[in-house]
């Protein structure tokens, strides 16, 4: 397989203080444009939907495909990008993406001024962003390793996933209040101008990669059936791919008309729907750091199956909001089922970390990842239009049944008999 080389980061350091990995300048930069870039999404993806609603008054349909569109390339891109990643600078890779988010986001706001936004304009916009954060995605993904040494490695993860984690907190509630009080188009500038933070910090690392040579360069295909077969022929890897994907479209079904519930049904203003998102949102974190204690308490194999099959469907009371259980119940209840399902996540990422090859854990995760996102797009095209045909409130009971259903795949597999994943020996 083709790969990226870098030199090594072999250099003896002094002891650094309480800052740890931060007071590394090349890391510190990337630290704080992803973290800038993570909140402009986090502020986006709420922004991108009050628009829809508020602003152009879009069907539950249309809200749905406007999701859709976002996730849609990776059914496309998805197993090409690492492989072509891999040929590039991954740092020049992020660069070139984050000025492509910049101009793209930049773009609603502008037509909201001159008075030609379209729902229209705002699924192509989705559509091309959502190809652009493939390659992003990809490419950050691999990068890290090129700007500390491997030693770090577990600490320059746990800060990035600290800032992503936080950003996802604030995102929602920012969106919210810029929304109320500049409009949802305006709040759309803010995505745009974290891109350019984003940017601008990316020029700035020093550390540089250098491209493999061309005569290094094998099939692509063929680099990417070896990563699809294995997938396919293992039985845990198949199981939880196919579990994704299932959750996938359910999360995402819900997605699809929360907004439209949270404004249309329950009564919400644009300040109390960004509010409800980051209490979900804390759902989230506290998922992330629980992940490990449930892990050793249960084993990583029956943890995964107590968040799925015991968190997640405190899921249940969210279309309760407003009859019967108060909103704030049904919201802390939504926040408990986010909290099993990224504890879980975190369990199962752990598991093809451990499992999986390591010559072919890249192109094995492409290949699970593109299962996954591909489910994205059609639960939010589904979640849409049970939306218009039904409404939010009963598309939510809909595809919280799907959600909690896909529990069965974990337990019609040899998981349920295991009390932690094997490893890679």
């Amino acid at each position: 397989m083709s790969r990226v080389d870098v030199e090594p980061k072999v250099e003896e350091r002094p002891p650094r203080g309480r800052w740890g990995l931060l007071a590394e300048p090349d890391f510190r930069r990337l630290w704080i444009g992803e973290t800038t870039s993570g909140l402009g999404t986090a502020v986006g993806n709420v922004a991108l939907a009050l628009v829809a609603v508020v602003t152009l008054g879009a069907s539950p349909f249309m809200v749905g495909l406007l999701t859709a569109s976002a996730w849609l390339p990776w059914l496309f891109l998805g197993l090409t990008a690492g492989a072509w990643v891999d040929r590039w600078p991954r740092r020049t890779v992020m660069l070139v993406c984050d000025l492509a988010l910049l101009v793209l986001f930049a773009s609603v706001p502008v037509a909201g001024w001159l008075g030609v936004l379209t729902i229209g304009q705002l699924v192509v916009v989705a559509l091309l962003t959502g190809a652009v954060k493939v390659f992003f995605s990809t490419a950050y993904g691999a990068v890290v390793p090129s700007l500390v040494a491997k030693p770090d490695l577990l600490e320059a993860n746990v800060k990035l996933r600290a800032g992503e984690s936080a950003v996802e907190i604030a995102g929602p509630g920012v969106a919210g209040v810029v929304s109320q009080l500049f409009g949802a188009a305006t709040g759309m500038l803010l995505d745009a101008v974290t891109y350019l933070v984003s940017a601008l910090f990316l020029g700035a690392i020093e550390t540089r990669e250098k491209p493999p040579a061309r005569a290094a360069r094998q099939s692509i295909v063929r680099e990417i059936g070896e990563g699809v077969r294995f997938l396919v022929r293992d039985p845990y890897l198949r199981t939880l791919a196919c579990f994704g994907a299932v959750g996938n479209l359910a999360l995402n079904g819900i997605q699809a008309v929360q907004t439209v519930f949270l404004v249309r049904g329950v009564g919400l203003d644009q300040g109390g729907v960004g509010l409800v998102f980051a209490v979900v949102s804390v759902g989230g974190l506290v998922g992330a750091s629980v992940a490990g204690r449930i892990a050793r308490r249960f084993g990583t194999a029956r943890g995964l199956l107590v968040c799925e099959l015991v968190v997640a469907p405190f899921i249940l009371l969210l279309p309760t909001a407003g009859r019967g259980v108060p909103l704030p119940v049904s919201v802390l209840a939504w926040a408990v089922a986010v909290c099993g399902v990224v504890a879980g996540n975190v369990i199962a990422g752990s598991f093809y970390q451990t499992y999986c090859p390591p010559e072919l854990i890249g192109r094995i995760r492409a290949s699970a990842s593109t299962v996954n996102y591909s489910a994205i797009p059609v639960g939010a095209l589904l979640g849409g239009y049970l939306g218009g045909v039904l409404d939010s409130r009963t598309t939510i009971w809909i595809m919280s049944a799907v959600l909690l259903s896909a529990g069965l795949i974990l337990l019609a597999s040899p998981i349920r008999s295991l009390r932690n994943f094997p490893e890679h020996s």
